[in-house]
């Protein structure tokens, strides 16, 4: 019988995972071969792998799509190896290189391409993934922020609905997420960081520094709207499954992800990891947000309260939508159809995307 870690990943996550990329049956096959969660990543790995060598083979045959689509699913399983393995480091760190060098190697490839850009933060670099729509000259960009265990290497599935209608997207891995993990802690002033993602696209000509949106899902669900409530370059947010209070919302999270949050906020304990959970609230500054704002969340998400959304839309100074899903787990990623091509039509109104 699995143990209480791996089966708890499973509930909380088997409608993430194949929302965002995997195949079902690879699912079921990996999670009903891990035993201890000690097996969790290299089992991920090893299926990772199979679609790796996939990709590579359709590179030396030139079918450069279908390497970019298999390259793409390797990267996304390399990344649910990593996602929740802290207590591996080494092991944790050897699948995330797999899962960016996979994602480097499909941007090419993708339907819309990509392209891997540095930014600038710190005397180093944060690093993030942008795609622009075919066809579109200077088209608006939706600046996606990720959550505590995602990255930038998992979001195609969250990106094709604003792809497919004439949006741009700028995701990025902020403080404390994918490969902004190793070098800086989370911050709940997630505004700083945005504010370089900010400056970066004003100095480009290929999409438009005058239409930007924020995107945030999970935690990113509230450094989005934080980092509104401050950049009021900010035209639309979108907010989906965010914490009003993460402190507020700590001693109900999974053993998974409280340790997920201690390592990447560089704190030594889970006392000290609670004390930082604190910083990361909303409760002073949602009423600096004036821009339009879509918050959805799922009734039944058993990590986030779904009353934080209702807190959240009852703060804003600015034109709120509210979706709260009854039957939705957490960010609904059960009930997708519910909310994915919604939220991107909504962002496309506020942007006045082609």
């Amino acid at each position: 019988m699995s143990d209480a870690r791996v089966t708890s990943a499973i509930a909380h996550w088997a409608p993430r995972f194949v929302a965002n990329g995997v195949i079902l049956t690879d699912f079921e096959e990996v999670t009903a071969s891990i035993v201890t969660w000690n097996d969790w990543c290299s089992a991920w790995c090893a299926r990772a792998g199979l679609h790796e060598q996939m990709g590579r083979e359709a590179l030396t045959r030139k079918k450069l799509l279908s390497a970019g689509e298999h390259l793409q699913r390797a990267s996304v399983y390399y990344h649910f190896a990593k996602f929740l393995f802290v207590h591996d480091i080494p092991q944790m760190r050897m699948a995330h290189m797999k899962a960016v060098e996979c994602s480097k190697l499909s941007l090419p490839h993708l339907s819309p391409p990509g392209e891997r850009v540095e930014i600038p933060y710190e005397d180093k670099y944060l690093y993030g993934n942008l795609r622009r729509p075919t066809g579109v000259d200077r088209p608006p960009v939706v600046v996606m922020c990720v959550g505590l265990d995602s990255a930038k290497e998992e979001v195609d599935a969250y990106e094709q609905p604003f792809l497919r209608r004439g949006m741009a997207t700028f995701c990025f891995d902020g403080p404390g997420q994918g490969e902004g993990e190793y070098d800086f802690a989370i911050r709940g002033d997630y505004e700083v960081a945005v504010k370089t993602v900010f400056d970066l696209i004003a100095k480009r000509r290929d999409i438009d520094p005058g239409r930007i949106g924020l995107w945030g899902v999970s935690l990113g669900g509230y450094y989005a709207p934080r980092s509104a409530a401050f950049e009021k370059r900010v035209k639309a947010c979108i907010s989906l499954g965010g914490p009003f209070d993460w402190g507020e919302a700590w001693d109900g999270l999974p053993e998974l992800t409280r340790e997920a949050f201690r390592v990447r906020s560089h704190c030594a304990t889970l006392e000290a990891a609670k004390r930082h959970a604190a910083t990361l609230t909303m409760k002073t500054v949602a009423d600096r947000i004036t821009c339009p704002i879509f918050i959805m969340t799922g009734k039944l998400d058993r990590i986030i309260p779904w009353r934080d959304a209702e807190r959240l839309a009852h703060a804003v100074k600015g034109p709120v939508e509210l979706l709260i899903i009854d039957d939705g787990n957490h960010v609904a990623n059960n009930r997708g159809y519910r909310w994915r091509t919604q939220s991107a039509d909504w962002m496309a109104e506020q942007l006045r995307a082609s």
